[in-house]
């Protein structure tokens, strides 16, 4: 459990007096639901008309067909994996079911159920996933590509069977707004990938069943959004799927206020979600990507149904692509960075579609490409249809002439040198809001990669509930390639999504212009009575990236300094000096790190009392990877104050 009397007692210090009282009546609105459940309005003559122009589904490349219909069918056989957890049973899925412990969620009205306890509950995660409905709209593509009716047919028995199981405010899916709100998303594209089925118009607005459904989702939304320190990417979710839904099932008494409201929500919430340069301010890499998907898609959604759409929406996702493509390294990978749960606003497109180049694809699609822009090689399914839906217009806005490096608002600056050398330098902001939900300990940490390859690592995330001594490692400082001192984090943890503290980095120099060398140096105040400041310089000529670490002021205090190793990479420590070694498209790499010889060095290696040593591809997946930790002493007013790394890569 993390809602103990403290943990309340925190996260209300973190509120204000608007964000309560608007609590407070949520609050009342809840218990008033309790006891009367809303009727939903009778609708009668209600049709679907956001349907793909003709010829959509023919533009779709057949390398992208041949890999959705292959993960189409196996979903169909019933197998899948969400989070690392292989499922056998989804030919008929238990919609309330942890495979990962075994446990059933319970029934009763959804406000009564203690999702956040996995004794209870099971692991929440895995119960919501399935039911984000984006298995079916994987189906309902298939069905849409191929014209074969086993697809449409699985989608509509499932549906069905969701419908009838999860009665609107019963049970753990009617508990969170994002859920409901990329739920409603997937049922919009079901329902315009099935159009040529001759049942999907009596699955949905023939179906009272299914029109009380889309109500109950929408009047939920519009009742209970997430509010101030909460209002973080599930607002966006929120705002996304109830636009969505508005503009295709418009078909209710209030749709064109939910529709109206929905807007200028998700104007709003995009605007403060985003940086003026375009990156996301929570600071975590894959709800950029996530915030991104939800708002190409509500926009899809307005302008298929010819509804106005605030120009400052089109900005911001212009905005964030731009963004996107000045981050990405030689492979089209973002920096791992923040908390990464491998959420998706839009999912029609099989395994080994990469996520980011279908963004950018959009993006170039949409707002057109500048020629700074990394290329494209991958093909995909979703980018035709959403291509055909968006009405293709840059706004009238300058943008990037060159590939931006550093991003001053989120204190990121990415460093290249030659052989796709790539450095994540990170002085920005602890995180977004009073609360930094998906904020990790990581203040000054860098990231290095060779030609795609983590050198250098973030480790990443795992897990949210549950696994409170993996949730606490995977966000802490010791987590993370930079500098512990005393045995304790820069930032201070509330709880699993709750920072109480947090430290203030700032920037110093950025400097990436250099044709022989790039330099960055910032500093940050999370350790009290001593400042760490970070020097990192990237230089062309000897393939190295130097690292100089230093504490200024304050007493002698315990120090350890990570660098945390790629999953890829073999290390040979001796002493302070490791020889580093991996494999490239069947090409032999190596690399030199030379550690700060005032430090005693030891290499952990998939350790778990307490966890030291992992990397995590994904949500729910961990594996061994190196670390090296460095143990000794600073003191801030003496030379044993600063550390230098050197990491020199060969040939």
């Amino acid at each position: 459990m993390t809602t103990g009397a403290g943990w309340y007692v925190r996260r209300l210090s973190r509120m204000g007096p608007a964000e309560i009282g608007g609590r407070v009546t949520d609050a009342v609105r809840r218990r008033r639901w309790r006891s009367a459940v809303p009727d939903s309005p009778s609708v009668t003559g209600a049709r679907f008309t956001s349907v793909l122009p003709p010829g959509t589904i023919a533009s779709v490349p057949p390398d992208a067909v041949k890999r959705l219909v292959s993960e189409a069918d196996r979903l169909m056989a019933g197998h899948a994996e969400f989070f690392g957890v292989g499922r056998d049973d989804l030919a008929a899925p238990d919609w309330w079911y942890d495979p990962k412990t075994g446990r059933r969620a319970p029934s009763g009205y959804a406000f009564d159920v203690p999702y956040r306890d996995e004794e209870a509950v099971g692991d929440i995660k895995q119960i919501w996933e399935p039911s984000r409905h984006q298995y079916l709209t994987v189906l309902a593509a298939a069905y849409a590509v191929t014209g074969e009716e086993r697809y449409a047919e699985r989608v509509a028995e499932h549906l069905r069977s969701w419908w009838a199981l999860n009665p609107p405010l019963r049970g753990v899916h009617w508990i969170s707004g994002i859920e409901l709100g990329i739920r409603l998303l997937s049922w919009v594209w079901i329902r315009r990938l099935l159009d040529g089925w001759p049942g999907a118009a009596g699955l949905f607005e023939g179906s009272p069943v299914a029109l009380r459904q889309i109500w109950h989702h929408q009047r939920w939304l519009a009742a209970l959004p997430s509010r101030g320190s909460s209002a973080n990417n599930h607002i966006i979710a929120e705002a996304a799927g109830q636009t969505a839904a508005a503009c295709a099932f418009g078909w209710f008494p209030a749709s064109a206020r939910w529709r109206s409201d929905a807007l200028r929500s998700l104007e709003r919430h995009l605007r403060s979600n985003t940086f003026g340069s375009g990156l996301n301010r929570e600071l975590a890499t894959e709800y950029h990507g996530l915030v991104l998907e939800l708002g190409l898609a509500a926009v899809a959604e307005a302008d298929a149904a010819r509804v106005p759409v605030p120009p400052a929406v089109r900005l911001v996702l212009l905005r964030m692509t731009d963004a996107l493509a000045a981050v990405v390294d030689g492979r089209l990978r973002p920096p791992r960075q923040g908390d990464a749960d491998d959420g998706h606003g839009l999912v029609v497109d099989g395994a080994g579609t990469d996520r980011w180049g279908s963004l950018l694809a959009t993006g170039e699609a949409v707002f057109g490409r500048l020629a700074w822009w990394p290329a494209v090689t991958g093909s995909d399914v979703r980018t035709p249809l959403l291509a055909a839906l968006i009405r293709p217009s840059a706004p009238a806005v300058t943008r990037p002439a060159s590939r931006p490096a550093h991003f001053a608002d989120a204190g990121l600056t990415i460093l290249r040198g030659p052989g796709e050398i790539w450095c994540r330098c990170d002085g920005g902001p602890h995180g977004f809001l009073s609360i930094a939900a998906h904020a990790h300990a990581d203040a000054l940490s860098v990231e290095v990669r060779h030609d795609g390859v983590d050198v250098l690592a973030d480790p990443g995330t795992f897990c949210y509930h549950g696994q409170p001594e993996w949730r606490r490692y995977f966000r802490s400082t010791l987590g993370h390639n930079t500098l512990e001192l005393d045995g304790a984090d820069q930032s201070g943890s509330g709880g699993p999504f709750l920072w109480t503290r947090h430290a203030r980095s700032r920037v110093l120099v950025a400097d990436a212009s250099g044709e022989s060398a790039a330099r960055w140096c910032a500093e940050h105040d999370g350790y009290r009575r001593s400042v760490h400041r970070r020097r990192v310089e990237l230089s062309g000529e000897t393939r190295e990236v130097r690292v100089v670490d230093e504490v200024r002021g304050g007493p002698r205090r315990a120090a350890r300094l990570a660098f945390h190793l790629g999953p890829a990479i073999t290390a040979e420590l001796v002493g302070n000096r490791a020889r580093l070694s991996w494999t490239r498209d069947g090409e032999e790499r190596s690399a030199v790190l030379e550690l700060p010889g005032q430090l005693s060095w030891r290499a952990h290696r998939g350790e778990s009392d307490p966890p030291l040593g992992w990397y995590s591809p994904g949500f729910g997946r961990k594996e061994p990877a190196t670390a090296l930790i460095g143990t000794g002493f600073a003191d801030g007013t003496a030379r044993s104050g600063e550390f230098t790394t050197v990491l020199r890569f060969r040939g």
